[in-house]
């Protein structure tokens, strides 16, 4: 679903939000503002209701009524537990509006808690778009899995952290009796910091793993469907691998100039698309290059073969090939690893492989 077309419901743990934001990035009160910006790009908010026991965030109160927001009374009652009487009114508030608003097609759900996991897998299960959205310190790890996409706040653009000082400690001083002054401690001497492999340092630009994340799951997209894979496709499939994902982490303004930047890289190739502003996504048709990549496979297979005097293994293969040739990168030709790269070289009929149980790997071969 285009973003344009959602129509989205937020829910807000505001407790859990504003202590987190407190605690973890000395904002205090919590700024709603970047969290309405962030949703207001991906889609219409139809609902804004925020629970909490509103005497004690007097000011919050009052900042999130000019921001349209529902203000859900959870009252501290005794002999309960307020922490689960917001969690259950929320979580029962959420799935009412579900089944009651069916023009709701995603739900944005604010808090660090676990105990929210369950009504995030309940309202995928009713074909909704969940987005969460939590302070990065006082998220639980189950969350961001159970989402479509997870905002940090932290993250959001707006959001200007500062350092937590620490609290002082309440225990009194004591006064020891004199003692004499410490010794200096020795100044142990600083190791040297070894350089990057040519693993870690594959290439400069955007940070490896982000084009890996990219290249992957076009691969898998372009294995999946038969037509051409749109760059709106591409985002969305990356969310659901990673609902953290953010090319704005690496400097990049919008998903379109990553995959820009990626193209002017010989990573990938963009034309136009049937939609303005969505582009299709491939790997570059460069034959010449790819039979270049194959030969130095199989150049590289001979040569060792020949000075080891027998077929060598497929680990460290890549390296020795990566001493030929530093830019080489089975990536730019569509392959998920290396491993596939291999198999495609042997289905080319360059190279023999066959599993040695002694070694736990590949022998390889030429024809």
């Amino acid at each position: 679903m285009a973003p344009e077309d959602e129509r989205i419901a937020l829910f807000l743990d505001y407790e859990n939000l504003a202590i987190g934001a407190r605690d973890g990035l000395g904002v205090s009160p919590f700024d709603f503002g970047p969290v309405a910006d962030a949703l207001a790009e991906r889609g219409r908010v139809v609902t804004r209701r925020a629970y909490a026991d509103w005497s004690a965030f007097d000011e919050d109160r009052r900042l999130l009524a000019r921001a349209q927001v529902e203000l859900i009374e959870i009252p501290q009652r005794l002999g309960g537990s307020r922490k689960n009487a917001a969690d259950i009114k929320m979580a029962v508030d959420a799935i009412e509006l579900a089944y009651e608003r069916g023009f709701v097609t995603t739900f944005a759900i604010g808090t660090g808690d676990s105990d929210f996991t369950p009504l995030m897998h309940k309202l995928r299960e009713m074909d909704k778009r969940v987005i969460g959205i939590g302070v990065q310190s006082s998220t639980s790890k189950l969350l961001p899995a159970a989402c479509d996409e997870f905002l940090f706040y932290d993250r959001l653009p707006g959001v200007e952290g500062r350092p937590v000082p620490a609290r002082p400690s309440r225990r009194r001083p004591t006064t020891p009796a004199a003692a004499p002054a410490p010794e200096p401690e020795p100044v142990e001497p600083v190791e040297p910091v070894e350089p990057p492999t040519q693993e870690e340092a594959e290439s400069d630009g955007p940070d490896p793993d982000l084009a890996t994340v990219v290249t992957s799951t076009l691969a898998g997209l372009a294995r999946a469907t038969d037509g051409p894979v749109r760059a709106s496709t591409l985002k969305r499939a990356i969310l659901r691998k990673d609902p953290t994902f953010d090319e704005g982490d690496q400097g990049f303004r919008g998903f379109g100039e990553l995959l820009r930047h990626l193209e002017g890289r010989g990573v990938l190739a963009l034309t136009p698309g049937t939609a303005a502003g969505d582009p299709e996504v491939a790997f570059p048709e460069d034959t010449s290059a790819e039979d270049e990549a194959f030969a130095l496979f199989a150049t590289t297979v001979r040569d060792l073969e020949d000075s080891g005097g027998g077929p060598p293994q497929l680990s460290g293969l890549k390296d020795q090939m990566r001493k030929r040739d530093p830019g080489f990168s089975e990536k730019r030709y569509g392959f998920n690893g290396f491993l596939s790269f291999a198999r495609a070289a042997r289905a080319r009929d360059l190279v023999t492989m066959e599993w040695d149980e002694g070694r736990g790997d590949y022998q390889l071969s030429v024809y």
